[in-house]
Formats: C-alpha cells, sequence, structure tokens
C-alpha cells in the first residue's frame, strides 16, 4: 500500500489522518512510519510536517521505529495491574526472549505496554493486532504465542 492509497481509502482530512496513518503502517514490513512516510502524508494531507509527526509520536498504535509483525501489547492500567500482569509481562519476556519496548530477534514480535483495553472485567489482557486476549496466564500465553508463530507465514 501506498500513501496515496491509503488517503484515498481514508480520506485527507485532519480528523482521516490516524486511521490512514495506521493501515499505511499496517501494510509495512517492520510496522511503522518513516521520516519519509510522515513527510509524503503531510504533503498529500496540506498539513504541516510538524502536525503529521506529532500524531505519529502521540498515539501509541502509531510508530516511528521498526517493530516486529505483531505488536503484543499488554495493559498496565490498575485492574490488570492488581490482577497479576507485572508477573505476565515476565512471562513474555522469559518466552520471547525480549524486554518491554524490545523486537524478538526474528523480528516476529514487539512488546509494548498499553494503557486500558477496554476489558476491565477480564483483567490481565492484552492485545496482538485487533485481537483482544483476556484472563490471562502463563499458559494461555504459551497457547498465544504457539499460534502466532504458527502463522508467520501467511
Amino acid at each position: 500500500m501506498q500513501v496515496k492509497d491509503a488517503l484515498d481509502k481514508y480520506g485527507r482530512s485532519p480528523d482521516k489522518l490516524i486511521g490512514a496513518m495506521l493501515a499505511y503502517q499496517n501494510s509495512t514490513p517492520c510496522n511503522y512510519l518513516t521520516e519519509d512516510d510522515i513527510r509524503e502524508f503531510a504533503k498529500e494531507t496540506g498539513l504541516p510536517e510538524s502536525r503529521v509527526h506529532s500524531v505519529a509520536s502521540f498515539y501509541s498504535l502509531l510508530s516511528t521505529k521498526p517493530r516486529g509483525k505483531y505488536i503484543v501489547q499488554v495493559c498496565y492500567d490498575v485492574p490488570c495491574y492488581v490482577n497479576d500482569s507485572l508477573n505476565l509481562v515476565k512471562e513474555l519476556e522469559r518466552m520471547l526472549k525480549a524486554k518491554m519496548g524490545e523486537t524478538t530477534e526474528d523480528g516476529l514480535f514487539t512488546l509494548e505496554y498499553s494503557s486500558c483495553l477496554g476489558c476491565c472485567d477480564k483483567a490481565p489482557a492484552m492485545q496482538i493486532g485487533e485481537n483482544l486476549y483476556g484472563s490471562l496466564t502463563k499458559e494461555k500465553l504459551s497457547d498465544i504465542l504457539t499460534e502466532y508463530r504458527r502463522k508467520r507465514h501467511e
């Protein structure tokens, strides 16, 4: 997908920028927006480059640095925290051999914290892409990661 394609699909108005940037980013091999991408979004929308860059750097779903194919976002809000999300993070880091904010050596997963994912009744929770996982345990983590590893070549 090209920047123009994303803007044609989502629109060029400022209120459509996040959706277009997210769609474009998700189509890139390393799941991020380069400085050239940001310049092109600015040029195509007529927005100042500084505004487009501030959007890209403010929203946690957007990134200006390379990331893995799958972004593992772990909720760190209070309900998840009190329901043992810290130990699940330690387990994820152990299983993936990567720390929070890092990408696995094979480029498959990037670990990130996220604010509320909107499923406090199922804490602790995480999201991978558009898939939300709640009531997590170490066993569930292992099953989830195994499934993503299986579909890595899709």
